[in-house]
């Protein structure tokens, strides 16, 4: 899991994919927030098409790149949370949050964590994928 959380944290702007509502893959990009408890939270409004597609379609796929050319997979079950601790710590976090949501109490704030993640990091250096259950 730290190596999880120190890769996405290391490279903080991820791709994040989901099944939109014309049933075709939508990529957009995301950020990882924070860990608590053994899961990976993110967060995003609950006015915006990717709240309606998670919502549709739970599962999805999330990537990103080292400038060495190394890349990590996450994917798993959206699952929205509405922990107002766990709130208050991506806001507080996270300047950017911060200044689009302003507090934990904001109703388009939401947040989620993956069920079931599993993430792959993998490289050129032709040693195999390092693979995580989370």
């Amino acid at each position: 899991m730290n190596e999880v959380v120190k890769f996405l944290k290391e490279n903080p702007v991820q791709y994040f994919a989901t099944i939109g509502a014309d049933g075709k893959p939508k990529v957009r990009p995301f950020q990882f927030m924070i860990e608590e408890c053994g899961k990976l939270y993110f967060c995003t409004s609950n006015e915006k098409d990717v709240f309606k597609q998670v919502k549709k379609s739970p599962y999805v796929e999330i990537t990103t790149s080292t400038p060495e050319f190394a890349w990590i997979r996450l994917c798993g079950k959206v699952i929205f949370s509405d922990n107002k601790d766990i709130k208050k710590k991506i806001i507080e976090s996270s300047e950017l949050v911060k200044s689009i949501y302003k507090n934990e109490e904001n109703p388009t704030f939401e947040i989620f964590y993956l069920e079931d993640a599993k993430a792959v990091i993998s490289d050129f250096s032709g040693e195999p994928p390092k693979e995580y259950s989370i």
